[in-house]
């Protein structure tokens, strides 16, 4: 029911910066959590960064922390993902993951994009 799409990505130098963003079609957006998730060439999926719903917290991989910093805007219906001092081990594509959660912890709904790739290279 939910539709991700994510965009910003692209070329740049190491130590460049790039915002990505992940905009919201369908019902319910504020009552998703939204994570972002990283996939390299010949690594499995990483999560990068996740915030909860209202946006009151956030959490970050240990890999990233201190140069990422996501956000989200409910009343757009997006998620930002502000990536600074990029690093070449930064390349990868970059998914949006959306899901909501039963009282009792079980996964109700997980929804994903289809991805915006991230280089960093001279």
């Amino acid at each position: 029911q939910v539709q991700l799409v994510e965009s910003g990505g692209g070329l740049v130098q190491p130590g460049g910066s790039l915002r990505l963003s992940c905009a919201a079609s369908g019902p319910a957006f504020g009552s998703y959590g939204i994570s972002w998730s990283r996939q390299a060439q010949g690594k499995e999926r990483e999560l990068v960064a996740g915030i909860t719903s209202a946006g009151g917290s956030t959490n970050y991989a240990d890999s990233v922390k201190g140069r990422f910093t996501i956000s989200r805007d409910n009343a757009k219906n997006t998620v930002y993902l502000q990536m600074n001092s990029l690093k070449p081990e930064d390349t990868a594509a970059y998914l949006c993951n959306a899901r909501r959660y039963y009282y009792s912890g079980n996964v109700r709904n997980d929804y994903w994009g289809q991805g915006t790739q991230v280089t960093v290279s001279s």
